[in-house]
Formats: structure tokens, sequence, C-alpha cells
């Protein structure tokens, strides 16, 4: 299924003016240092000091990253993305402080807004770097922290700023709330299928996101259609619907937990054992991991990735699909929150072959997968164009080493990110979704109960 790249591209424009939409966040000098220390205060523990102490400076991290791999250039280099951090644990927490105080600089308001670009602009928090740390460094955790920090400060990107502060204040993101929902459900509806919607009980609670709801349609549809060619008791509620969370993509952790909460307690409430996070990288994290330090107890329901969940029934033998397409080259991207954070590697490859498609891995695959360049919000920011297309850059070189003929994703984000970069370049792969594919290949008749 292809997307209407006029649709897309207005998309694309629209983008380009949320700057002009954000509301300002004007702090005093001294505020907004103390803000970011007072997060830094917070947030570091035993974990994070043993994280900052272990690093011996190697640089490895730098050969990790996509932006200094395509740019050659230090400034990318993933460990110096956390200096503010690194300075304020030396004068501060380290054992050494009274030392560290004779000779390392205090952090100023200047070098916050330096290394704004740094770490909204210029990192995915994708983990690359983490994997590649011969001593074990999470740097991308602490990427999250350093914009936390900065969130706090008031100095999020104003392209970033203006969708989480409309998803804090009015609850919707790009203007989708329930009442555009409910006109994407009557429309799957006229189509002829049942979509069942705030349900007092269901087993499964479904998510969706924004943009399925205003650019990858089929990707929503295909997602009813295999939920109803199971047999599955499931729902999707108007007021708990969408899984992308931007307070946690800026760093605004009362926006995080507001958009995380309202999920969590709905599946509570209908009882759902499960909750199925749509194509959507950074909504898997949100909810499957930090959902559960939101809500301060475990989560009495598994969260699951879409591609995660269609994988599981592939293997199971529940879910049986039609070949798509014998000798088909594809080659498939792992979004970095979903692979590299979670693990889902084999459950997309079982539906791969399910397909009956060739998977050809690119050269960098599974816990080493290039992002796509645009992740962890990105695509919102007009600053980080640059950075989105040398990692775009990247993965196509990445792909046409395959020789595959398409794409296969199970990322929004990523696809973005994908389609922009193909679009400049007019590139000749396709780009596709794996649930819409997997909609494409159910058999007529749903499975025997």
């Amino acid at each position: 299924m292809t997307v209407d790249m006029n649709l897309f591209r207005g998309f694309v424009e629209q983008i380009k003016l949320l700057p002009s939409m954000a509301q300002p966040t004007d702090y005093p000098d001294s505020d907004r240092v103390a803000a970011a220390k007072q997060v830094f205060a917070e947030k570091l523990d035993s974990r994070l000091a043993s994280h900052l102490e272990a690093c011996v400076h190697c640089g490895i991290c730098a050969d990790a990253c996509h932006y200094y791999v395509q740019s050659g250039d230090p400034y990318y280099t993933p460990i110096r993305k956390i200096e503010p951090l690194m300075r304020y644990y030396r004068r501060e927490k380290g054992a050494f402080r009274w030392l560290n105080r004779l000779f390392e600089r205090d952090i100023s308001e200047a070098d916050l807004e330096q290394w704004q670009p740094l770490v909204y602009d210029s990192c995915t928090e994708c983990g690359r770097c983490s994997f590649a740390c011969p001593q074990g460094v999470d740097i991308a955790s602490m990427v999250v922290v350093m914009r936390q920090a900065l969130a706090s400060a008031g100095l999020i990107p104003a392209g970033l700023r203006a969708v989480e502060q409309e998803q804090g204040s009015r609850g919707t993101v790009f203007g989708v709330g329930s009442e555009q929902l409910m006109q994407a459900v009557e429309a799957l509806r006229e189509k002829g299928h049942e979509v069942p919607v705030d349900k007092e009980k269901a087993d499964v609670l479904v998510l969706s996101s924004t943009l399925d709801v205003l650019l990858f349609n089929d990707a929503l549809e295909s997602t009813v259609r295999v939920m109803n060619h199971l047999g599955l008791n499931w729902t999707i509620h108007t007021c708990a619907f969408e899984g992308a969370n931007f307070g946690m993509l800026s760093g605004l952790e009362k926006v995080q937990k507001a958009a995380s909460e309202r999920i969590t307690r709905e599946a509570i409430r209908c009882g759902a054992s499960y909750v199925i996070v749509p194509e959507c990288g950074h909504s898997y994290p949100a909810l499957r991991w930090d959902g559960a330090n939101e809500h301060g107890e475990p989560l009495p329901f598994e969260a699951l990735a879409i591609s995660e969940f269609l994988g599981r029934e592939v293997m199971a033998g529940r879910l049986k699909l039609k070949p798509v397409g014998k000798g088909r080259r594809i080659t498939y991207h792992d979004p970095c929150k979903v692979g590299r954070h979670g693990g889902v590697f084999e459950e997309p490859r079982a539906v791969l072959r399910e397909l009956g498609l060739e998977l050809r891995e690119m050269p960098a695959s599974r816990e080493m997968n290039y992002c796509c360049g645009g992740g962890a919000g990105l695509f919102l920011i007009e600053s980080a164009r640059h950075n989105r297309d040398m990692g775009f850059d990247l993965k196509r070189e990445q792909v046409e080493a395959t020789g595959a003929e398409s794409l296969v994703t199970a990322c929004g984000s990523c696809r973005i990110n994908f389609l922009a970069g193909a679009d400049r370049v007019q590139w000749d792969r396709g780009i596709e979704s794996l649930v819409e594919l997997v909609g494409q290949a159910l058999p007529k008749e749903p499975p025997a109960s």
C-alpha cells in the first residue's frame, strides 16, 4: 500500500510551522541553571554514577554514531553530549569533588544553550553507542537525563515544544483527538470493518497514533483486520488511544506521566491483559518500561509492539498469512527502541518469513542496526534537517548493499524519515509497513475458534 505523497508533503510543510505555534519559556539565567542542576541531582543515582565513572574516553562510541560515521566530525561523539552532566557530577557528587571544583568550571546558561542542539538535534537516543562501549556505559540513558534537564530549564526546541505543549494542555497531537479518531473509525466501518470503541471490558486495548489517523490509514485498517481475524475481545478507547508520548521525547516528565497514565488507567479499567502499541518506536518504551515507573508499580498488563504481537501470533501458529510475493527481495529496518532497546528481533522476521518474502539483512542489522536518523522527535525539529538527511543517506547505502527492492519497518517515525529522504533524492526503493503487509495477506476466512 502506497502513501499519498502529496498528503505527506503537506504534512511535512505543517511541521515547518510548528515553531511559530510554541509558547515561549523565558527563564532568568540563574533559574535555568538551577532547574537543570535540580534534575541532575534527582537523577544521579548509583547506577548513573557508575556509568559516569566507567567512561575512559576511548572514543569508540563515536564510530557507533550514525552522525559521526557520516560526517567524521568529533562534534557528534556521543559521550560529548552529556558533558554538562559529567561536569556537574565531578564538581558536586564525585569522590574527588573537592579537587575537581578547583579545576572544573561550573555549568552556565551558555553551556545549556550550547548543548541543546547536541542533545536534541544530534542524538536520536538510539543506543548504538551504548552497545559499542567496551565499558558498558549507557550513554543513551544519560542523554535522556540531559533532555530532562534542558526541558526543566525551558530549552526544548520550539518545534518539539509546540507538540509537547499541545499534548500536555489539550491531550491532542497535531490536532488529532477523539473526534478525529472517530472519523477514522467511521471510515473503516463504512468499508465493512467492525471496530469496537470504548468497550467496558476487553482483553486487548489497541493503541493508535496521530500518524495513522493523518497519514498511514492503512496501518490502522490492517491492525483492525488482524484483531478481528484472530477473534480477539479487543477495543480502542477514545480517551486513551494515542501511543505517542511527546513528554518523553521532549524530556518534560509531567507531560510524559500524564500521557502514560491516561493509557494505564484505561487499560486497568477495562481489564486488559495486553496493550498493543502501534508502529511507533518510542511509544514502546514509554509504556512498557517508563509506564510502570510513572505508575509507581508494575503494570497489570503486558505492553507489546504490534510487530512483537504479530510475530508471537505467527510463531504460535495462530496467525496464518498468504504469501505476498514469491522471490520478492526486501530488507528489514529494526526500529531502535523496539529492537535494540526491547530485543524484538525474531518476531518481525518470523512475520516476513510467513509472508514468503526473501529477507536480505543489511550489513549492520539487529543490535547494531543503524538508526533511521529521525527518531526521538528529530522529525519535528527543523534545525535537525541536515542530521536527518545524514541518517537517511547512511541507511540508503545499507539498503542498497542488500540488493533489496523494498525496505520494511515497523515505526511511523522511521517511515517519515525514509519517505522524506526518498522524496529528496528520488530513491527507487519501496518503503513499507510491516502491519500493512500483514493486512494484505490475511486469508479471507477467519481461523476456526
